[in-house]
């Protein structure tokens, strides 16, 4: 008489769920700082344009950081998805199949996947785009009263008050 195959515990796949999750959760944090230092080179830039300061402009190296970060993440979810379907085909043929949920972390996957591709374009025309319709400096001299680039309104000092 043939033996049983044994039963793969269903615990043994919840923590591979679990260790996939820890590596989404991962990736997701590389994405988000992907895009923060890449938005903060646009905030910067733009501060310096409505500031008037004749700084040079970056390289760029921000925005490549910070693709660099949003790639990362990328990477690393599409990693952890591969390498979890993998593993769950090797339990499989331990023994019979355990009725686990199979699709939704990879599908969670492939949407954060899509999200971060999507992200990392937006993030490039975005980078493109602020370099060919912002002028090149602001004007010169004073500005009217409404205006961002007017000094702060302060009632202490006569000669900042704007009387109407």
């Amino acid at each position: 008489m043939k033996p049983e195959p044994p039963i793969v515990d269903p615990r043994i796949y919840l923590a591979a769920e679990r260790t996939l999750l820890a590596w989404i959760r991962t990736g997701i944090a590389l994405m988000g700082f992907g895009l923060v230092v890449s938005k903060l080179r646009f905030f910067l830039e733009e501060l310096r344009w409505v500031r008037g300061e004749t700084l040079p402009m970056s390289s760029g190296a921000a925005n490549g950081s910070g693709l660099l970060l949003l790639g990362l993440g990328i990477i690393l979810i599409g990693g952890a998805a591969w390498r979890h379907q993998r593993y769950l085909q090797d339990l499989d043929q331990l023994g019979p199949e355990t009725p686990v949920p199979r699709r939704f972390p990879l599908v969670i996957s492939a949407l954060l996947v899509a999200a971060g591709l999507l992200l990392g374009l937006h993030l490039v025309r975005t980078a493109t785009e602020l370099q060919t319709t912002r002028p090149a400096k602001p004007a010169a001299g004073p500005q009217p009263p409404n205006s961002p680039l007017s000094p702060p309104l302060n009632n202490r000092f006569p000669e900042n008050r704007v009387d109407p």
